[in-house]
């Protein structure tokens, strides 16, 4: 099976979540064919807001997701129940993901690494593979560290992936396998962050977030300031 190289951004829609304006989000897709570059958007539900906070302040609150999968040692993850009552960032993507999912996720590391370490400890930041097939837990490690050693990954069952990003508003695709063997993957690039105080998503980060505005958020969120 030939490995995922290139990236083509898409299409996303998410209907259910239209109650405000519209934002444009990212979603990557990676096949080692290549292609062209498209543009998308989404809609969301936004409000606007005097917040401090540099994120998209949603109106519609999301659950956190009911989503028991491997962490990267092998043991099983209860999302929801392991990080009750925590802030959490959460990201869907994969390893082999040339660009949004690195981007992403070394951003916000890079972000996470300004804050004090009092402030790292109150902040989750979870990674859900989209392609547990090739996401083995120590590939998902080894992946993460380079980003942060405290980051959480979680790999497995993809129709549980699936089914967890949906009501989020999330894409998840199957992999898509060619004739020649190439693969596409393909899923949404937004991330969410859920507060502690009722463990749902109150802020949306696009992709192309800059390390500057998750630092400024995350500081914010460790301090327990209100959105």
């Amino acid at each position: 099976m030939a490995s995922l190289r290139s990236t083509r951004p898409r299409l996303l829609t998410a209907a259910a979540l239209v109650l405000g304006a519209s934002l444009a989000l990212s979603a990557c897709s990676s096949s080692s064919s290549g292609g062209g570059e498209t543009s998308g958007a989404a809609k969301v539900s936004k409000q606007a807001s005097t917040s401090q906070y540099q994120g998209t302040v949603l109106s519609k609150h999301f659950d956190k997701p009911d989503l028991v999968l491997n962490d990267t040692g092998g043991q099983p993850y209860d999302l929801k129940a392991r990080t009750a009552g925590r802030t959490v960032l959460l990201f869907f993507g994969y390893t082999s993901c040339p660009d949004v999912c690195p981007t992403t996720m070394g951003d916000i590391g890079v972000a996470m690494s300004k804050l004090t370490p009092e402030e790292r400890q109150k902040l989750d930041i979870v990674f859900v593979s989209t392609d547990p097939e090739r996401d083995t837990p120590q590939v998902l490690r080894t992946w993460l560290d380079s980003m942060g050693k405290d980051f959480i990954g979680l790999t497995g069952d993809l129709a549980k992936v699936k089914a967890a990003a949906k009501p989020l508003g999330i894409m998840v695709e199957d992999p898509v396998v060619a004739a020649n063997g190439s693969v596409t993957s393909t899923h949404g690039a937004q991330v969410l962050a859920f507060l502690p105080t009722d463990d749902k998503a109150h802020l949306l980060y696009m992709a192309g977030t800059s390390v500057e505005t998750y630092r400024h958020d995350l500081e914010l969120l460790a301090k327990g300031v209100a959105v």
